[in-house]
């Protein structure tokens, strides 16, 4: 089992920065993949980025590339996702996820075994 708590969200203007923290506990966490996904209303959950369990292969959604970069520290057990230029086209609510996978990370929700319970972020115009 692995618990995973996200900080970080809030309201911000366009144009301006966020940075989302996800602390992992329980089963050693380099055994995962570590993923963002975000869901705005009305539509379905969405991959944003995603970081292999050592750090050294990352990938992004079209949309982010470009503006949001996702690292992990394992000593600390913590994914981050820096998000920068915001838009208001990226106001959601905002998951990390777990994946046991040691050839890369997984794209879609199924892939991922451990979900936290989400921090909104709100863009304003």
């Amino acid at each position: 089992q692995v618990q995973l708590v996200e900080s970080g969200g809030g309201l911000v203007q366009a144009g301006g920065s966020l940075r989302l923290s996800c602390a992992a506990s329980g089963r050693t966490f380099t055994n995962y993949a570590m993923g963002w996904f975000r869901q705005a209303p009305g539509k379905e959950r969405e991959f944003v980025a995603a970081i292999s369990w050592n750090g050294r292969s990352t990938g992004y959604a079209d949309s982010v590339k470009g503006r949001f970069t996702i690292s992990r520290d394992n000593a600390k057990k913590t994914v981050y996702l820096q998000m920068n230029s915001l838009k208001p086209e990226d106001t959601a609510v905002y998951y990390c996820a777990a994946d046991r996978n040691f050839a890369g990370w997984g794209t879609t929700v199924p892939e991922y075994d451990y979900w936290g319970q989400g921090t909104q972020v709100t863009v304003s115009s």
